[in-house]
């Protein structure tokens, strides 16, 4: 492991995904700003957030722990991503980024994860 979580290429692609989610979000319409633009941004913070905090516990059974609440976070956006786009909130090619650093996200956490249990 590296020094500090911030050395994660998991958790850098984490942080660009929550920003491309706040990108993403910045132009649906006033109405969901409580709705999925609020949800959307929490799930994706809590992406990065719950990598972090893992990282920062004292045994691999915790960490394990948090990176499966960071898979959980990562599933519930990508969910999210599906609904903001069958109510058309945007055009389709907007989503891409956010969904190729979901993808991503998702393999790399899966990997982590298969690490930490051998």
């Amino acid at each position: 492991m590296g020094d500090s979580f911030m050395d994660l290429i998991v958790w850098q692609r984490s942080v660009q995904l929550s920003t491309e989610i706040y990108r993403l979000t910045a132009s649906f319409p006033k109405s969901e700003q409580f709705g999925l633009v609020n949800q959307m941004r929490r799930a994706s913070v809590s992406i990065a957030s719950n990598i972090a905090e893992g990282y920062g516990r004292t045994t691999r059974g915790e960490y394990l722990q948090f990176l499966g609440y960071a898979r959980g976070s990562k599933c519930e956006l990508q969910t999210q991503l599906v609904i903001a786009k069958a109510l058309e909130l945007g055009p389709v090619k907007s989503y891409e980024p956010a969904d190729r650093l979901c993808a991503d996200v998702s393999r790399m956490l899966i990997a982590m994860m298969n690490k930490l249990k051998n």
